[in-house]
């Protein structure tokens, strides 16, 4: 059998052995990792060399556990190889808070599950309130104040991202952890009010905690001083997709989400024997979340170098910029994920199209292929094959 056509059913110990080559693994092994993993046990012929992990799972990350729900994220500390985005799965309960904060980094979100409440205001008392559902994003540039609660129906749960892999969940700027560390004599100063007046003011930070459900959201706008000029929230799952053969993609940045300035999205559906197609990004690292579904990926590094790895539901995946690969569907139901850059502008360069549109006595002298090969490469970009 060839590399490809090498299957393992769910119990059966990946092996590292091709053809003649290899031996199998007589130590100890981590058999349900391994699984997950069959392309890391078993490469194909055509990796090579030695390539930074580009692999992590929320799975291993640090839960941390809270009255309203919780949060875990994926940094550049989980994922060396992704400098430029962090992310962070959080759960809330129906009425649960995530606390009233800012951060040094501006956050952008897709919603998961369930449904809830954000709210922000700007620097010139501009103000946003909304309800988000499944599909839903939002962004809220660095230093905007913001809230996020969860609404009846079990709450929520999404996906943050942010613009700085270095970014971490213990740094944001806390409403309570704030006033917990400032005299209570100033703060009865700044608001003129007696100092008794904030007795009762948490000692410490809450970060998630329980509250009760918004009433409905036309009762709980407040007007500020006007609606902020662009809004923070996207409909994703409302804009026309990009139809395909074999799936479909949904592009968001700046072009149609103007107030997202640092980070451009994709989401890609590919059904089963489908592939994102051999491409790179001109602009910027690639950061991955994979929702549903199973995939594989080579990245091709230069110098020889390459490696491939497996991706499931919940594990993030790093492509360092401007490096070369592909993402196939390798399940037998539809892979869902998305792709985050620290850009305001999504760009790839498809390598389909790059020996299309050049002119094909230059590629036939590199590739030796008859000119029938790319007379089946539409001129119209299709990123799913």
């Amino acid at each position: 059998m060839t590399y490809e056509t090498q299957k393992i059913n769910s119990e059966e110990q990946p092996e590292p052995i091709i053809g003649s080559l290899g031996a199998s693994i007589l130590g100890p092994t981590n058999l349900s990792r391994d699984l997950e993993n069959p392309d890391v046990i078993r490469p194909p012929r055509t990796d090579q060399g030695t390539l930074a992990n580009l692999k992590w799972s929320f799975s291993d990350s640090h839960m941390r556990i809270e009255e309203g729900g919780w949060a875990r994220q994926t940094t550049i500390r989980e994922l060396p190889s992704s400098p430029t985005i962090a992310g962070v799965n959080m759960r809330l309960k129906s009425g649960a808070i995530r606390e009233m904060h800012w951060h040094k980094e501006s956050e952008w979100a897709f919603m998961l599950k369930g449904k809830a409440r954000i709210t922000a205001v700007d620097e010139l008392g501009r103000t946003f309130q909304d309800d988000v559902e499944e599909g839903d994003l939002w962004f809220f540039p660095a230093g905007i104040p913001h809230s996020i609660q969860g609404l009846p129906g079990d709450g929520c749960e999404f996906l943050l991202a942010f613009d700085d892999g270095d970014f971490s969940e213990d740094s944001t700027f806390l409403l309570t952890d704030w006033l917990a560390h400032t005299p209570k004599e100033v703060l009865a100063k700044n608001f003129g009010v007696p100092e008794e007046s904030f007795a009762n003011i948490p000692k410490k930070e809450l970060y998630i905690f329980s509250s009760d459900a918004p009433p409905p959201l036309n009762k709980d706008k407040i007007a500020g001083n006007g609606p902020v000029p662009f809004t923070f929230s996207h409909r994703m799952m409302a804009q026309k997709p990009l139809q395909m053969k074999h799936g479909t993609v949904r592009i968001t940045d700046s072009s149609n989400f103007p107030i997202s300035k640092t980070i451009a999205a994709g989401l890609v559906e590919i059904e089963p024997g489908g592939m994102r197609e051999l491409h790179w990004h001109t602009n910027a690292d690639e950061w991955q979340f994979y929702i549903s579904g199973k995939a594989r990926m080579t990245v091709f590094a230069s110098e020889g170098i390459a490696r491939t790895f497996n991706f499931q539901a919940g594990d993030v995946g790093s492509v360092p910029f401007p490096m070369a690969h592909y993402i196939e569907n390798i399940g037998d139901t539809t892979l869902r994920f998305l792709e985050l850059f620290r850009s305001d502008r999504f760009a790839d360069v498809s390598l389909a199209q790059w020996l299309k549109f050049t002119p094909f006595e230059l590629v036939k002298a590199h590739l030796h292929i008859d000119e029938s090969i790319l007379n089946k490469v539409s001129k119209q970009k299709t990123p799913i094959v």
